[in-house]
């Protein structure tokens, strides 16, 4: 029986070396699968989570949406800016803001600003290259933006139908992407004296739900969330058509593991019916062919999910650097093991059938099989 054994671990191991194309595309094949969920699991955490940080730069304590609006969209109706002066005088408010949110191609939008309110907020921008507005057709962009179109400051790029002057770049992390004059992008967009968001300040956060409280009494059917809240709903959970999204995608890896492993055990079992016919004569069991092929898909699976995993650092990079701004990519490690077990499922699952096949055969049938 031990001898019986080894030559099943040597069977599995030079099957593999001696059809190398096969092995080769059935472990690129799950490799495919296994950087397919990363990768887009990677992007949904890094894009929300890159939200969050930039609402946290903002360094408000309340954000006031417009009715209608959801965690990761604005509403079409935004909010009028009366609004500022009168949450101004709010009892233990200190700094209320709006902006003006304006999408763009893609996921990129461009957003207008106080730049004097934002500044008190939250401490200002830090340039990397120039500095603040001077002319009303000055834009200001960040250092990932920067990047991806090869801008620096003192050039020139076309947005919002308008051409605007680059006058600095500035550290990513706090609000926005672009950012222009607040009344310029209102008048601009057709909505003079309209806002997509405000944001609040108060004196001491002791103090925030009390305000809170009082400003969803004032303004009921606005969405108002303290900055904790908001940024704590930002998250894979939170956003159910995200959730669901990813759920459609690890369905369709899974398909496409199974598919490619069961055509290559398959094949695997036709090519080696002789093969197998030698052991069942041997007197190996079902149970020791049906762990020969069980073998070897694991041993492609285990391949495919480190070549995989491998794999999602290259396309990480290629986000980074020739990717788009509006997308961030994290390693998320804690979904290594379920991509690995999802992998491993879908490959096991795809050997049932032609391990069957391999069990059912008849000894005479298969040494008689060229």
């Amino acid at each position: 029986m031990v001898a019986t054994w080894s030559s099943i671990n040597r069977f599995v191991l030079s099957n593999l070396a001696h059809r190398p194309i096969r092995t080769l595309l059935s472990v690129l094949a799950i490799a495919v699968e296994v950087t397919m969920i990363l990768t887009l699991v990677g992007v949904s955490y890094g894009t929300l989570d890159g939200t969050a940080r930039r609402a946290r730069g903002v360094g408000a304590d309340i954000m006031v949406r417009p009715p209608g609006s959801s965690i990761i969209s604005l509403s079409s109706a935004p909010m009028s800016d009366r609004l500022i002066p009168l949450l101004a005088k709010e009892a233990n408010v200190t700094i209320v803001t709006g902006t003006v949110v304006q999408p763009l191609e893609g996921l990129d939008t461009i957003t207008g600003l106080d730049l004097d309110q934002f500044s008190k907020m939250s401490g200002g921008f830090h340039f990397l290259e120039g500095g603040a507005f001077q002319k009303d057709n000055d834009v200001l962009i960040d250092e990932f933006y920067s990047r991806e179109k090869r801008l620096h400051a003192g050039d020139t790029v076309h947005l919002v139908g308008h051409d605007w002057h680059v006058a600095g770049v500035f550290e990513s992390g706090k609000l926005a992407r672009m950012c222009v004059r607040l009344s310029v992008l209102q008048q601009i967009t057709g909505n003079p004296n309209r806002l997509s968001q405000i944001y609040i300040k108060v004196d001491d956060p002791s103090h925030i739900q009390t305000v809170v409280g009082r400003l969803r009494k004032t303004l009921p059917g606005y969405p108002i969330y303290t900055m904790e809240e908001f940024t704590s709903l930002l998250s894979i959970n939170s956003v159910g058509l995200l959730r669901n999204f990813i759920g459609v995608v690890i369905a369709i890896a899974v398909v496409v593991g199974f598919i490619v492993v069961s055509m290559a055990m398959y094949t695997a079992v036709l090519e080696r019916t002789r093969e197998i016919g030698i052991l069942r004569s041997l007197g190996a069991s079902s149970s020791m062919i049906f762990s020969l092929l069980l073998k070897e898909t694991l041993v492609l699976a285990l391949a495919g999910t480190c070549t995989g995993i491998a794999l999602t650092y290259l396309a990480q990079w290629s986000l980074e650097h020739i990717g788009h701004s509006g997308l961030t990519q994290e390693t998320v490690y804690v979904w290594w093991p379920i991509a690995g077990v999802i992998a491993v499922t879908g490959a096991v699952l795809g050997t049932i059938a032609p391990a069957l096949k391999a069990i059912r055969q008849e000894v005479t049938e298969a040494l008689s099989y060229e």
